[in-house]
């Protein structure tokens, strides 16, 4: 069952940027079952499952991310409790990578079956500032090849059929600094508090959804000294491509207003851009809700940023779905229901057979 395979994978770090450990192991229990997975360039492990004269019709692809949220040196071993597994990234996405090996492995000897070709990653950097680069680069790459693509990622009974949009900036301000007491210098702390200040006051829709935050900011060197650096990280998210551009538009120009304000520089650096949209999901969806029915499991639609957001740029059909029942994601007393992960696994096959016997377009 795939529980067997989820606490190895579970307790192999895997943080953004880090996952090389993780994505050994993966090549290795995949090598076992007797495939022949493939490394990319930017660390993506790839199965290519087909047979003779099926290599021209467009593949399946399913992807699951092998990173997590947390650093390195986090102690990742998973624990039991009251029938729950807990442990940090046990549910995202471990538990996901764990239900398409199963998948894999139940497939072994059952290849003739296939209509078409089905190819099954894991991928990286999903998370953080990762920003998709992993299923950015199998698009990017093999588009043309496909004819859906599914981010195996999330909760049983989710499916996420539109991408949110997100832009990410690192913004870095500069000053001369000097001592407290002795210097009238401007604070680089100063311009970037001024500057969250006023990236909260900005106005925001409240329909199409769009959000404003600051996760993460910080500088200076010591209680003492003017403040010569301090940076800030900011996401901004909508579900409208147009509102988006706007509000990009009036948080960049407010960044700049509040350095210039102060009177220090400011540096800024886009490190994320996810496109969003509509995911082409209504082939895909009659297809999860049938494959759902045979779990017992009612489907709801909803809107989030996956890897399958990675996708809309190329009109191509595209869902998020999840496999197991969980909680605290990104929390490091995360847990999943040990027992959901059969039931995740049937749903996934039968939509892969469903999937499979749909005419050729």
């Amino acid at each position: 069952m795939p529980l067997s395979y989820l606490t190895r994978i579970a307790q192999t770090p895997a943080p953004t940027f880090q996952e090389g450990a993780r994505a050994e192991l993966i090549t290795d229990l995949w090598r076992d079952l007797g495939y022949d997975p493939q490394r990319d360039e930017v660390g993506n492990v790839l199965v290519r499952l087909s047979t003779p004269g099926l290599d021209a019709l467009p593949a399946l692809m399913l992807a699951s991310h092998l990173d997590t949220v947390f650093d390195a040196g986090t102690d990742v071993r998973v624990r039991e409790e009251a029938g729950k597994l807990v442990g940090p990234g046990v549910g995202d996405n471990s538990a996901s990578l764990a239900v398409l090996t199963a998948l894999l492995r139940d497939l072994r000897g059952q290849l003739h079956t296939l209509r078409r070709p089905l190819w099954v990653v894991a991928n990286v950097a999903e998370e953080g500032l990762g920003d998709l680069r992993g299923a950015k680069h199998l698009l990017a790459r093999h588009a043309p090849h496909l004819g859906a693509f599914v981010a195996v990622d999330g909760y049983m009974g989710v499916a996420v059929t539109r991408g949110v949009g997100v832009r990410r900036y690192r913004a870095t301000f500069h000053g001369p600094g000097g001592h407290s007491w002795g210097d009238t210098a401007p604070s680089a702390l100063h311009a970037a508090g001024r500057a969250i200040r006023d990236l909260y006051a900005l106005p925001l829709p409240i329909t199409p959804r769009t959000t404003l935050n600051v996760g993460v900011a910080g500088g200076g060197t010591s209680v003492n000294s003017i403040a010569a650096t301090a940076d800030l990280l900011l996401d901004l998210r909508s579900l409208d491509a147009g509102l988006l551009d706007d509000l990009d538009r009036r948080a960049v120009a407010t960044l700049h207003a509040a350095a210039r304000e102060v009177g220090v520089t400011v540096r800024l650096e886009r490190v994320g851009d996810r496109p969003g949209g509509d995911l082409h999901s209504d082939a895909l969806l009659p297809l999860v809700r049938e494959a759902a029915q045979g779990v017992q499991l009612e489907i709801r639609t909803a809107s989030s940023s996956t890897d399958a957001n990675a996708a809309a740029p190329y009109d191509l059909p595209a869902v998020a779905i999840g496999v197991y029942r969980g909680g605290n994601a990104h929390r490091t007393d995360e847990w999943v229901q040990g027992a959901s992960l059969a039931p995740g696994l049937k749903f996934l096959r039968r939509f892969v057979e469903l999937y499979q016997r749909q005419p050729a377009r």
